[in-house]
């Protein structure tokens, strides 16, 4: 028999003091397993070993390998110290402990907590460690999440990085200091904008100097800052002096919370309304004194557009630049709309600079929807050709197969609170235990009976718009023979839109449509 030996380190282990804790090290752990695996008469296929990770985390990369190694059935036995090494969510049990590797054919092993798939009469106590591990990495979460609101609202910066202009303080936790050579930058912003130059020529002067942009002032400091790599991410853009130029901290005033996490389960983040930021004044010391921070805040907004139904630009960020992949701004000029990339104005040989107006993108676009409909709608079997449900389908084959899972564990759940009833009755749990336990998996198995009933009514959704896919024809139909675009059409039909450079010769300017269909 082949055994893959998995093992774990993560920060809470490394926090531990008493050295004769065996999951100190990664070492221990696999000196005890390999212990293990001897004693048995296994050989050793491989010792998957991933360092400080969490048993939430999907991404270890040792943990991943191990599981297509397993599906590719190059093993037969997956060893671990406790279970909650391998993983410490209840989803993650039930897909591989007890679902992917019995069809696999691999065995699951645990020694610390007897843990072993091949003894059908212990599968509620891993059922049981799989639920106490939930439990712990949500309270863990909780808990983190109310040690940093605590923080945040006492007037302590939390983050693994400081604003551009400041730096952590090293004496102080959660204190902030100014960096003078970055704060230099942001007052001479501040000064220049009070002086009625624009965002962009702003960014375009800050380039032709060669200074850096936030991000790579951070790389150039050795600091372990990872954004995604794009095309002129180095330079100063629109974007990033608007946002300077409203940000309280230059003042002296901490806001923190803007973004919040989705669930403790992933690192996904979303924004947070205004009404539930953090904001503490006074906590460090300001880089922008308060009558220059006023006397621009005064322009901004007076240079505010205020928004009004209907004023919506035509293609607002649905146009990019095909060079650079910016979103292209829109400009006037002599009563005439037009949309061009940013980048051509913030440094020199930033982008070929991609101009269009929006009269000529507008004809251009009602064209293509003509030509498109000519092409399709003349054929009997239009499905053939536009897909417009396809992802519908995708969606409603992925929650109804989400819906079986689901099932399958409030069976299990419901077979687990029968033979919990059966263990006390034969005095083998106490009456507390019973209560406890049978608690935990009520609620449990509540909470999936709320979630199938949730996927029910999102497939029923699903299945109206199919249905009314079906009058794709009659929808499409609906757009043909137009003079003007609405931003409605546009927001309906088309994803986006790549603008190239136009052509010396014929003056044409290539465009690129993505449509929604």
């Amino acid at each position: 028999m082949k055994v893959a030996i998995y093992c774990r380190l993560s920060d809470e282990d490394r926090n531990k003091r008493a050295e004769i804790d065996d999951s100190i090290s990664i070492q221990n752990q696999k000196s005890m397993l390999l212990q293990y695996a001897m004693a048995q008469g296994w050989e050793v296929y491989h010792i998957y070993s991933d360092d400080d990770y969490t048993g939430a985390d999907r991404k270890r990369p040792e943990f991943n390998r191990l599981l297509e190694d397993a599906k590719r059935r190059k093993f037969d036995i997956v060893l671990c110290k406790t279970q909650s090494r391998f993983t410490r969510e209840m989803e993650l049990v039930e897909k591989y402990i007890h679902g992917l590797f019995p069809l696999w054919g691999i065995r699951f092993v645990s020694i610390v907590d007897n843990a072993d798939t091949d003894n059908k009469g212990n599968k509620k106590a891993r059922q049981i460690n799989g639920l106490v591990n939930e439990w712990y990495i949500e309270e863990m979460s909780d808990n983190i999440r109310s040690v940093l609101t605590n923080r945040r609202q006492n007037g302590f910066h939390v983050g693994a990085f400081a604003l551009y202009g400041y730096k952590k303080d090293p004496e102080q936790k959660g204190h902030l200091v100014i960096d003078e050579e970055a704060a230099t930058v942001v007052r001479e912003i501040f000064t220049l904008f009070s002086q009625g130059y624009g965002k962009t020529a702003i960014a375009r002067m800050l380039n032709d100097r060669g200074i850096p942009n936030p991000t790579e002032y951070k790389r150039l400091y050795g600091l372990r800052y990872q954004q995604p790599k794009m095309k002129n991410s180095t330079l100063w853009k629109y974007f990033a002096i608007s946002d300077m130029l409203t940000n309280e901290i230059y003042i002296g005033n901490l806001v923190q919370g803007k973004y919040g996490s989705v669930s403790y389960k992933t690192k996904q983040n979303r924004p947070r309304p205004k009404s539930e930021w953090y904001i503490v004044e006074g906590t460090h010391e300001p880089i922008v004194d308060r009558e220059l921070w006023d006397r621009v805040q005064a322009l901004v907004s007076q240079r505010a557009k205020p928004f009004v139904i209907g004023t919506i630009g035509l293609f607002a960020r649905k146009a990019r630049c095909a060079n650079c992949g910016y979103i292209m701004r829109s400009s006037k000029n002599r009563g005439k709309h037009y949309l061009q990339c940013s980048n051509r104005h913030v440094a020199k040989d930033a982008c070929i600079g991609s101009f269009i107006s929006v009269d000529a993108l507008e004809q251009a676009v009602i064209a293509e929807m003509n030509r498109l409909a000519e092409e399709y709608l003349d054929k009997d079997e239009l499905e053939q050709n536009i897909e417009i449900c396809g992802n519908l389908q995708t969606q409603k084959f992925r929650i109804q197969s989400d819906i079986i899972v689901y099932e399958k564990k409030i069976a299990e759940y419901a077979k687990g609170l029968r033979e919990l009833y059966l263990d006390k009755v034969k005095g083998l749990i106490s009456e507390s235990d019973f209560v406890e336990l049978s608690k935990d998996f009520t609620s449990e198995k509540e909470r999936l009976d709320r979630v199938v009933i949730d996927g029910q009514n999102q497939i029923a959704e699903i299945e109206h718009k199919i249905g009314m896919g079906d009058n794709r024809r009659e929808l499409i139909e609906q757009y043909l023979g137009l003079e003007h675009l609405s931003r409605e059409i546009v927001e309906t039909l088309i994803d986006f839109i790549y603008i190239g450079k136009r052509s010396t010769g014929t003056r044409n300017v290539p465009i690129e449509i993505h449509w929604n269909f």
